[in-house]
């Protein structure tokens, strides 16, 4: 894939404390490779944690809070998983304000593991089809979704993956629907 895919594109990764660090930095690296423009939106200025499993890691700097970010600004959105991360998403009405924002305007939206659990707050994932970390499915078919277990499913401008292992798949994938 040529450097200059995502040329000119400017990428939003929405994360909180407790994002899997692996499902931000990989997505991340890919779409940056790509040529793309990347900025992170949390809920608070500053820097969040990111985690491995359980275990604390790194911190990563906050370039804009969700409540000042303009989704309008953006050509397309990744939602990292980890399971803290989304919870104090879906509990923010920016952030819901944000994602859903993506969905009205019809632009690619990336989610992986336990991302979904924005979707299912922003009320996206009525009638797509839809994987992600297993211990979801319910949450997701209760909000209408039809969940598989797949490496890496694409429904329309939505493309999600279950866990960092399919993260190969995810970054693929998410590069090519971002260019196109």
């Amino acid at each position: 894939m040529a450097a200059t895919t995502l040329r000119g594109k400017r990428i939003a990764f929405l994360a909180a404390d407790g994002v899997e660090e692996i499902e931000y930095v990989q997505p991340r690296e890919a779409v940056e490779k790509a040529g793309a423009s990347v900025e992170l939106i949390s809920l608070k200025p500053g820097s969040i944690r990111s985690f491995n499993h359980l275990d604390p890691a790194k911190p990563y700097d906050v370039d804009v809070t969700v409540a000042d970010a303009d989704a309008g600004g953006y050509d397309a959105l990744v939602l990292p998983g980890g399971v803290a991360n989304p919870d104090f998403l879906r509990g923010d009405e920016d952030a819901v304000r944000f994602v859903r924002a993506f969905f009205d305007a019809g632009k690619p939206v990336g989610v992986i593991c336990h991302g979904p659990w924005t979707l299912i707050e922003a009320d996206v994932v009525r009638g797509r089809k839809i994987t992600s970390w297993p211990t979801l499915r319910t949450d997701l078919v209760n909000a209408g979704a039809t969940w598989v277990d797949e490496e890496c499913v694409t429904d329309g401008n939505l493309t999600s993956s279950r866990k960092p292992d399919d993260l190969p798949a995810f970054c693929q994938k998410i590069t090519e629907t971002f260019a196109a």
